[in-house]
């Protein structure tokens, strides 16, 4: 016990001293190492998820748009894996790296409302929020916008209360960003936009440059993109609108309590933390939920308008929403939770707040391994558990009957992806994506792989090799063992169209 004593005196001198800044870059770094050892290893039975993959896939086939969202995660993928191997443990490092950069937007924007101890309280409380870490590993559109929207927000923010043109400038390319990362986050720049017609400064910040300036930059910035959509018919809506639109109000109106709920549920801790705190300071809840000053109002409304509006959007489009959507939208919530004067956190809160934000992930990496045991004998989902085997299969294949690199995967899209991910000589995928010329293909050759009960995708493998003389198919079944404990085997099968 002394020497946790110590041991916290050290952290929190460490996070409240002199030189805080630096040793929080430190702390998330260790907070980045830790939730990357936890899910490598939680995950080493089961694979790559299917929304990983598929920002590989779209990496490998670069553009300023793709059918289903905007290009930003896959130009993040395509620079990352310029430097790292395609990896697991390096695509969770890439993953933990979002939230970890939206945490130090969020300790830095916290200097502005909070105490030193406050500051440190409020980041410990937000790394134990689910999106912060267990979400936050599957890398995919949704967590590309943590850092994004939380950059954004401050940048704005800072912009609205000095009129800097830095600021302003920094705010157009992180809204563009925002953008290019999901047209979700319409819902932020509209929410930045009502905080500004909100305050009482409005007038100041309208007759500046800053806000003409940040429009300007921000569709100078998103202008590559748009002329894409325009040459794509908006094909990205029109997939949003087909999966997630169109829906009875009753549907919607379940969807929008669900997201309001599930919301609530992720940050359950910080609010049961500050509902203990309020109490026994003797604070109005009211003063937290839409503070008297001007300041704090400011930071409020910045945080329940992104929160709230799409609710509101989807109940007038008839749009069906979901809690996980909101997972970049928490920047500000410890500066809304913890910012009232009459609140008062402890040296010994904050310690409290130290050792949980230290325990979970180091309780999560001792469990790590059993996690993946335990996924093994549910059995994972097969085409990501068996990527790596039924990528070898392929190429194996693929050289004994041309000595052309493999280039282009297709068929299944889930098995596709995942392929493309594993495989080494690292081809395209075909499927959702804009196809290439027939010339292309004729010259390249491409393997189409199915699941082996697939009659629809076999079907249509059949007919594209029809036309190929040295076509073939090959069935196969893959099994992935896991610490000498048997996996289940799945059939797939390999059609084998070589170059002409």
């Amino acid at each position: 016990m002394r020497f946790l004593s110590r041991f916290l005196d050290r952290v929190h001198a460490a996070l409240t001293g002199p030189a805080r800044e630096r040793n929080v870059v430190l702390a998330l770094a260790a907070y980045v190492v830790l939730w990357t050892a936890y899910g490598t290893i939680a995950k080493s039975s089961q694979g790559l998820h299917y929304d990983m993959t598929e920002v590989i896939a779209w990496s490998r086939d670069l553009s300023f748009g793709y059918l289903k969202h905007p290009p930003l995660a896959a130009f993040v993928a395509w620079l990352w894996f310029g430097v790292f191997p395609v990896a697991e443990w390096s695509f969770y490092l890439l993953a933990m790296l979002m939230p970890a950069i939206a945490l130090w937007f969020a300790w830095r924007i916290s200097a502005d409302y909070l105490d030193a101890e406050k500051r440190v309280a409020g980041l410990a409380l937000l790394m134990l929020v689910p999106f912060f870490n267990f979400h936050a590993l599957k890398f995919n559109v949704n967590t590309v916008l943590m850092p994004l929207w939380a950059a954004t927000t401050v940048w704005f923010l800072r912009s609205y209360v000095t009129r800097s043109t830095v600021y302003a400038v920094l705010a157009g390319l992180g809204a563009a960003a925002c953008m290019m990362g999901k047209y979700w986050s319409v819902f932020l720049l509209a929410g930045l936009i009502v905080v500004a017609l909100l305050d009482a400064r409005r007038w100041q910040y309208f007759k500046s440059t800053a806000p003409w300036i940040t429009a300007g930059i921000g569709l100078l910035a998103l202008g590559p993109h748009l002329i894409w959509l325009k040459q794509h018919d908006f094909a990205p809506f029109g997939y949003a609108m087909t999966l997630h639109g169109a829906k009875p109000f009753v549907s919607t109106l379940k969807g929008v309590v669900g997201y309001f709920g599930g919301s609530l549920g992720y940050i359950a801790v910080p609010l049961i933390v500050t509902a203990v705190l309020v109490r026994r300071s003797a604070t109005r809840a009211g003063d937290i939920l839409w503070p008297s000053d001007r300041e704090r109002r400011l930071a409020a409304t910045a945080f329940w308008a992104p929160l709230v509006l799409p609710a509101l959007g989807a109940l007038a489009s008839g749009t069906e929403i979901t809690s996980l959507w909101s997972m970049p939208a928490w920047t500000l919530l410890a500066v809304v939770l913890l910012s009232p004067p009459k609140l008062q956190v402890t040296a010994i809160d904050t310690r409290r707040g130290i050792i949980a934000a230290t325990a979970l992930p180091l309780v999560m990496l001792i469990a790590s391994p059993f996690i993946a045991i335990m996924v093994q004998r549910d059995g994972p989902r097969p085409a990501a558990a068996h990527a790596q085997l039924l990528a070898m299969e392929i190429e194996r294949l693929w050289h004994q009957a041309t000595p052309q690199p493999l280039r282009f995967v297709d068929g299944d899209a889930e098995i596709a992806y995942d392929v493309v991910a594993a495989a080494s000589e690292r081809p395209r995928a075909l499927p959702n994506m804009d196809p290439p010329g027939a010339d292309v293909l004729r010259r390249a050759g491409v393997a189409i792989v199915c699941f082996g009960d697939d009659g629809n995708c076999k079907a249509a493998a059949a007919a594209r090799a029809a036309a190929v003389p040295r076509a073939q198919r090959i069935e196969t079944e893959i099994v992935r063992n896991y610490l000498r404990i048997a996996g289940k085997p799945r059939r797939y099968s390999i059609t084998l169209v070589p170059p002409s």
